[in-house]
C-alpha cells in the first residue's frame, strides 16, 4: 500500500490561512489504513485546525467530507455540487489525491495535508516499513522474494557491499542489511549458487527515470 504522513500542523496552518472556508477531504484507500487520511483523521484535523485558528483569532469555517478514493473520477465527481462552496480545499490523500482533484475542479485550490513517503506494509502495530520502490520490472524472484531495490540503502542488485557488518547497513545500526538476508536464506535452503548465475541486466525503461508512466488494461478501456 502507499504509505503517507501527515504534514506538520504548522505548515496546513500557513496554505489556508488566507481562507474563510475550508473543506477537509479524507480517502478511505492507503491512508486510511496508516492511520493518515480516513474519515477519523479528518475529524482529528479539523478540530486541531480550529483551536489553533482560534488560539490565533482567526476566523475559519471548517467542513469535512471523506471520499471513497480520490484516484477515481467517479468518487471525485461527488464534490462537484459543493466544491465551488470553499475558498480551499485540503485533501488528506497521497499525493495522487488532490493532483485529481485539481484536475477535475481547475478554479478551485486544493492543499495537500499529507507528505506520501513509500509503498510498504505493516511490520508492527502503527509501524510501517518500505518493501517495494515500483520500478515496474519487478526482480524479486531471483532474490528469494526480497527487493534489494527498495531495501538495500544503495539499491544494488549484486551485494552485499563492503559497508555491510554483523548484518547491519552502514547507514545505520538499526538497519538490517537485506543483501545478509537474502544471503542466509540462500544458504539455508541449499541455493547459494543462485547468486553465481549470470542474470540479464535489470530492464530499468519501466522505472520513473523514462518520465510519468500509464498502465492500460485493453479488455477494461475498450469496454
Amino acid at each position: 500500500m502507499i504509505v503517507a504522513d501527515r504534514k506538520p500542523i504548522q505548515e496546513i496552518l500557513e496554505m489556508v490561512k488566507d481562507c474563510k472556508k475550508v473543506l477537509i477531504v479524507g480517502c478511505k484507500g492507503c491512508v486510511t489504513v496508516c492511520n493518515v487520511g480516513g474519515s477519523k483523521e479528518v475529524g482529528v484535523l479539523a478540530a486541531t485546525l480550529k483551536i489553533a485558528f482560534k488560539k490565533e483569532e482567526i476566523s475559519i469555517e471548517m467542513d469535512e467530507k471523506t471520499l471513497e478514493r480520490q484516484c477515481d473520477p467517479e468518487y471525485v465527481d461527488q464534490l462537484k455540487d459543493m466544491v465551488d462552496d470553499y475558498d480551499g480545499i485540503i485533501s488528506m490523500a497521497c499525493g495522487v489525491g488532490p493532483q485529481f482533484l485539481s484536475a477535475a475542479y481547475p478554479e478551485q485550490r486544493f492543499f495537500p495535508a499529507v507528505n506520501t513517503t513509500f509503498f510498504g506494509g505493516a511490520v508492527g502495530h502503527g509501524i510501517w516499513e518500505e518493501r517495494c520502490a515500483g520500478c515496474g520490472t519487478c526482480v524479486i524472484h531471483y532474490f528469494d522474494g526480497m527487493c534489494p531495490i527498495a531495501r538495500c540503502s544503495k539499491s544494488l542488485l549484486n551485494g552485499p557491499c563492503g559497508g555491510s557488518a554483523d548484518g547491519k547497513c552502514e547507514i545505520s545500526k538499526d538497519l538490517e542489511c537485506i543483501w545478509d538476508m537474502i544471503v542466509r536464506k540462500k544458504m539455508e535452503h541449499g541455493r547459494i549458487d543462485d547468486l553465481l548465475e549470470m542474470k540479464p541486466a535489470k530492464d530499468w525503461q519501466t522505472a520513473r527515470d523514462g518520465g510519468p508512466r500509464k498502465s492500460v488494461r485493453e479488455e477494461l478501456a475498450n469496454e
